[in-house]
């Protein structure tokens, strides 16, 4: 495709999430690219970076379009974009050629626009600070109140391009064994910081195509979530229940810590998501794991209270530690949105601990930054629940020491380049 196509695809893929805001982006553009299979995989990745470049500068484009006094469209938000964060050989108005396949040509609105905006900053003095943090104001005093001065950096970081980080399937390799498969195939990888399985790749590279995917020597997980992994410290020959499976990327990482030995059992409320497991499970070799579908008046809990080793609860919440993948989150999130999740994270921890044998452990686990679904949940079910304790991540999980803080870990962006992980160890005492 031409750079004028590759734009155009991007003013109509904007479009289509545009007219469906409380679809996820990526779902939006997955849907859009199976529609338009002709697109090949390099055209599919610019068209992407274009409008995922967009979706982290909404707010700051938004009011720059609404200080100009212009209405805010796919086509003006991408001409803005140019105007205010311009690339080398990349002039709006040969971008917008008007043949085939590429964008009408620019208007002489549209031209004044580009012409007004030209060689101003992204970010105004006279910017609200939510908007030059790209935040929703009702969220500002939440985020202030976790990070303080150091917001603006932290903001950034979440901001940011997300790293590719692949765990190690240790049932069939090591780490450094993965690391040449890789380099065969032409991608280099390095060692991650925290989780004792996982390597880091630099950019957007095609690991899925590569001998070491294929044949589940590894699997995409970012680095913050296989600390998760870590921090459950699942061991051979324990009974052990993924709470919150979903598509059971943490129900592979523990059934890898147990060495296919013991228990493992994924369960979801999402039939689609637990069916789309059975290809991973195969792929790494997992063999002593099964699945269980939660339905309205289940009573499988009930029949299983206290017999787990080891409840992961990978809880439901705002998403907001995977800023850097979901851009678009930011834009769909309500304060409603909050107060209602908070609610079902208090009702899943207070299910998922009665699962719990004593002596056994309980963590809980969100990908969000928020004290009100991370700190303040666990207070909160300490308090009612006096037969459970805080306790550290035990030395041979293969954690660094450090990472945890009085039985809660909590990672970010700035300080651990990962994703926002926020993990607590709870102990059933006798």
């Amino acid at each position: 495709m031409t750079p004028s196509a590759r734009l155009a695809a991007a003013i109509d893929l904007l479009t289509a999430m545009e007219a469906t805001p409380r679809r996820p982006a990526d779902a939006v553009a997955n849907a859009f690219f199976r529609e338009r299979r002709y697109i090949g995989g390099g055209d599919r990745r610019a068209i992407s970076t274009r409008v995922w470049s967009v979706l982290r500068q909404w707010r700051h484009i938004e009011w720059w379009l609404d200080r100009v006094g212009v209405p805010a469209t796919s086509r003006s938000r991408i001409i803005a974009m140019l105007a205010l964060s311009p690339r080398p050989g990349e002039a709006p108005q040969d971008l917008f050629a008007g043949d085939r396949y590429a964008a009408a040509p620019l208007s002489a609105a549209e031209r004044d626009l580009a012409a007004r905006l030209r060689g101003q900053d992204l970010i105004h003095p006279d910017m609200p600070r939510a908007v030059a943090l790209e935040v929703p104001d009702w969220l500002l005093p939440r985020l202030e109140a976790v990070f303080g001065d150091d917001l603006a950096r932290e903001i950034e970081a979440l901001s940011g391009e997300a790293t590719l980080d692949l765990r190690v399937n240790l049932l069939k390799t090591t780490r450094a064994e993965a690391r040449r498969s890789l380099a065969a195939d032409g991608i280099m990888a390095e060692d991650t910081m925290l989780s004792p399985w996982g390597l880091r790749v630099p950019g957007r590279q095609p690991v899925t195509a590569t001998a070491a995917f294929k044949a589940g020597l590894v699997e995409i997980q970012d680095e913050g979530s296989q600390v998760v992994v870590a921090a459950a410290d699942a061991r051979p020959g324990m009974r052990v229940l993924d709470y919150c499976a979903g598509a059971a990327g943490k129900t592979l990482g523990m059934a890898m810590t147990m060495q296919n030995r013991g228990h493992i059992v994924a369960c979801d409320v999402s039939e689609a998501r637990l069916d789309g497991a059975v290809r991973r499970l195969r792929r790494a070799g997992v063999h002593n794991a099964e699945r269980h579908l939660l339905v309205p008046g289940d009573r499988w809990a009930k029949r299983r209270a206290g017999s787990f080793d080891r409840v992961l609860v990978d809880a439901p919440c705002t998403g907001t530690g995977t800023w850097r993948r979901n851009p678009d989150a930011r834009l769909r999130l309500t304060e409603q949105d909050l107060a209602e999740l908070t609610v079902k994270q208090a009702e899943i921890l207070d299910t998922a601990a009665t699962l719990v044998r004593p002596g056994g452990r309980l963590v809980y686990a969100t990908c969000s930054i928020l004290r009100e679904e991370n700190q303040d949940r666990i207070e909160t079910f300490l308090r009612a629940s006096p037969h459970f304790r805080r306790a550290e991540p035990d030395a041979e999980c293969g954690l660094p020491a450090g990472v945890a803080h009085e039985g809660m870990i909590a990672l970010s962006p700035l300080r651990d380049r990962t994703d926002g992980f926020f993990a607590a160890i709870l102990e059933r005492t006798a």
